[in-house]
């Protein structure tokens, strides 16, 4: 099981952004393709559900788990003009 301190922040400057983008964004998935089948094949939750579409809106406070070979990640979504972006 995960705790809050194995929780990543993903910071963006807009206030959605789609469950492909944001796992592109993470470094989860190298491109579109290999996000959309790891959604697609189940291994992704968005707050603890089971989400199959790539283009699922998240907002601000949406955590993504995705469950990889070498452990579960957790990706929680911080939005806003005065999110903390290094560029």
């Amino acid at each position: 099981m995960t705790g809050p301190d194995d929780v990543e922040t993903i910071a963006i400057t807009s206030d959605m952004i789609r469950l492909g983008q944001l796992l592109k964004f993470a470094d989860v998935a190298e491109s579109g393709a290999q996000a959309g089948a790891l959604v697609a094949s189940g291994d992704v939750q968005v707050d603890g559900e089971v989400e199959t579409r790539r283009g699922r809106q998240l907002g601000d406070g949406a955590v993504v788990t995705v469950a990889l070979p070498e452990g579960p990640r957790v990706l929680r979504v911080v939005t806003g003009d005065d999110v903390d972006v290094p560029w």
